[in-house]
């Protein structure tokens, strides 16, 4: 059984998954792209990467994600190269098209992730919640950036 501050802390996480989700979504539904399309453009963003690489740091299968990077090049906002040394392997990387959605979603989905989550937090209750998620996703054994080493600009992260 959970005790009270356990309760209290599921309670608050399940609001932010059936309702704040949601809501954070329709910053890119807007432009036609679904959660796990917008999450594999942000990392693209960094860098090329390998499907395999893509699917492990999305959890997903490599069929699913077959199935979302055609949606993505079909689009435009992504090519796909074999590897030069090894054609066994794919590359998948963000085209100028694809860049320019995941710039133009990226504000209005900063300000909800604001509006949902962030406003409510005071500074420490914010790094406290980072430190948190971050050790239960390792844990989980989620491909985990903890946005410390600055390479990610703060209105890309999702």
């Amino acid at each position: 059984m959970l005790d009270c501050e356990e309760q209290r802390a599921w309670q608050g996480l399940l609001a932010l998954m059936l309702v704040g989700i949601p809501r954070l979504e329709r910053t890119f539904k807007a432009h036609g792209l679904v959660h796990i399309e917008y999450g594999l453009l942000n990392a693209l963003c960094q860098a090329p990467r390998r499907l395999s690489e893509l699917a492990s740091a999305s959890n997903v299968s490599i069929s699913r994600l077959s199935h979302r990077m055609s949606k993505l090049v079909d689009r435009g906002y992504v090519r796909l190269r074999p590897d030069e040394c090894d054609g066994r392997v794919t590359f998948a990387e963000i085209t100028e098209a694809g860049r320019e959605v995941v710039d133009a979603i990226a504000p209005d989905h900063a300000r909800a992730l604001r509006e949902i989550l962030f406003d409510h937090l005071t500074p420490e209750q914010v790094a406290a919640l980072a430190d948190s998620m971050q050790a239960v996703g390792e844990k989980l054994g989620a491909c985990m950036d903890d946005g410390r080493s600055g390479d990610v600009a703060p209105d890309r992260r999702h």
